[in-house]
């Protein structure tokens, strides 16, 4: 027999991809998880195998929110159909941030060509690989926070600056979003330090997903973020508002035994004539005393320049 032939050397090759890779059987229960797959996901495949699909481990999400095992499933849907399927979805990673990825899903079938399993590859798709590179720069240069690997306040004040130079110079607009973490005190007091910091790592990452690379994400205070929207008219404020917020519910965070939730509520300002830092900043911080809880996107668009949600 030769060597190619032997199942050892072929599982260690498919073990051994960048990719993630990995197989179930036609009730869902997962055999194979490949290092790849670790990889993408933080999860090993102690914690992985011999679980089933529909305990939901990756939250899978379609770009509207989480959704669970279903008809709209791409492995649900291979295994009813017993074709391969497509699609471009997102992950949560164990550390609770969503992953971007092409995930693509073929049958397995029997000699007689009964389906008897699903075999499912995926790879991250990178588009800010540009903005990752000028943020390793900036690291080295201290202006980075450590705990967010976002910019610090000091660097996201002085970005603020020039935006509004450039806006009083060439009537550029941009708008600026304040992203403030609910219930900081109580994650702090119920789970600690880490745990706390833990989250504020999870909406940093999810913000990074959430946005163009030219606009600009920093961190403004210890539970607060601020976003500039970059040449972002009133409307592009609140288009953004709506898909930001379906960005968040596919972020959480498991510590130890219990899954916390991460919830945001956020202000808006876009930027008029005869601003200034402090008055900009103002109506953003203002919008934001004023969020109430589950708030509409609808509801909270219909505040003209500014507004407040929660997502």
């Amino acid at each position: 027999m030769s060597d190619f032939q032997d199942p050892a050397i072929l599982h260690a090759v498919l073990d051994s991809l960048q990719i993630g890779v990995s197989v179930a059987d036609r009730n869902g229960k997962i055999l194979f998880w490949n290092q790849g797959a670790e990889r993408l996901t933080g999860h090993k495949q102690h914690e992985v195998v011999g679980r089933s699909c529909r305990d939901n481990i990756l939250v899978h999400c379609n770009g509207q929110g989480c959704v669970g095992c279903g008809a709209t499933c791409p492995l649900a849907r291979t295994m009813h159909e017993g074709k391969p399927n497509e699609a471009k979805m997102q992950l949560r990673h164990k550390e609770g941030h969503p992953v971007h990825v092409l995930m693509r899903v073929a049958p397995i079938r029997d000699e007689r060509g009964s389906v008897i399993g699903i075999a499912e590859s995926f790879d991250e798709q990178k588009f800010a690989s540009d903005r990752d590179r000028n943020q390793q720069t900036l690291s080295a240069h201290g202006c980075m926070d450590e705990t967010t690997g976002i910019p610090n306040q000091e660097f996201t004040q002085f970005h603020l600056n020039e935006n509004l130079a450039s806006f009083v110079r060439y009537h550029l607009p941009f708008g600026i979003l304040a992203i403030q973490v609910d219930r900081m005190e109580h994650f702090r007091a119920a789970y600690g330090r880490q745990a706390a910091a833990a989250i504020l790592r999870v909406v940093a990452q999810t913000m990074k997903s959430a946005f163009r690379p030219a606009d600009f994400v920093g961190r403004w205070a210890d539970d607060q973020f601020l976003v500039i929207l970059v040449n972002c008219s009133n409307q592009g404020v609140k288009q953004t508002w709506e898909r930001i917020r379906n960005m968040v519910t596919c972020a959480g965070l498991r510590w130890w035994s219990d899954e916390l939730s991460v919830t945001t509520s956020v202000g808006f300002a876009t930027v008029q004539e005869g601003d200034t830092i402090d008055s900009l900043l103002s109506r953003s911080q203002s919008s934001l005393q004023r969020s109430e809880p589950k708030k509409t996107a609808a509801a909270a668009g219909s505040q003209g320049s500014q507004g407040s949600s929660e997502i």
